[in-house]
């Protein structure tokens, strides 16, 4: 298949057009460290991320969720004797990390600018959908958009259900984001194209170790390198 059957280009959001992961990795640390008179830090971290996976699948992805997991994981590290002024400041993060100015990812604007001149864009993301869509808005992105798609999680179910709505075929459709595990390798499994973009700093639950050898797969630095294939 050749990049110049590709009709449609769909982004990631979060660390893909904007800074995201960052403030989580600076709450966790901020976590560990209202915590610690309870428990060491390592041991505060990952216990943290493994309240986190056990809410992923009734939660879902997104600030709300780390919120409440940030609490429910308190009162573990504290055998139940936190203070309602430590769940108030846990409270507090979360709605700051939701008040948090968007930083655009460097040549992402101007990269959104031609190549909808010549493609269909889609912003393809999972998370909380208010949060999504005001980061979206907040970001002056969204003029770039013909569609946007926030899901629960991105499987090879969806993005077939996605292709299948826009109304193309495989080969037509190219997914761009940081994320191997979500971004790429689900992608490449439906036979349709993938191209990563690393964030400096990826979640663990979303880490995966592995080469990958696929014809429809290429990796950039930045946004801007974009261009020259496409």
């Amino acid at each position: 298949m050749s990049l110049s059957d590709i009709k449609v280009i769909a982004f990631d959001a979060d660390d893909t057009l904007w800074v995201n992961e960052t403030f989580f990795r600076k709450a966790e640390e901020e976590f560990c460290d209202l915590l610690k008179d309870y428990m060491a830090k390592e041991e505060a971290n990952k216990l943290l991320f493994d309240v986190e996976m056990q809410n992923l699948p009734i939660y879902g992805y997104g600030i709300k969720p780390f919120t409440l997991s940030l609490i429910e994981a308190a009162i573990k590290v504290s055998n139940g004797s936190m203070t309602i002024e430590l769940v108030q400041k846990l409270i507090d993060k979360g709605k700051q990390m939701l008040q948090e100015p968007i930083e655009l990812l460097e040549g992402i604007d101007e990269t959104l600018n031609e190549l909808s001149k010549r493609y269909r864009l889609v912003m393809a993301t999972k998370g909380d959908l208010l949060d999504q869509e005001r980061k979206l808005i907040k970001s002056g992105l969204e003029k770039y958009f013909h569609h946007i798609e926030i899901v629960s999680d991105k499987t090879e179910k969806q993005y077939s259900k996605l292709v299948k709505h826009l109304d193309v075929s495989v080969n037509e459709f190219l997914m761009v984001g940081n994320s191997l595990k979500s971004d790429v390798i689900p992608v490449l499994n439906i036979n349709a194209h993938a191209f990563h973009i690393p964030f400096h700093t990826t979640w663990v639950h979303e880490m995966v170790h592995e080469d990958i050898d696929h014809p429809n797969f290429r990796s950039f630095t930045k946004a801007s390198e974009l261009l020259e294939v496409l």
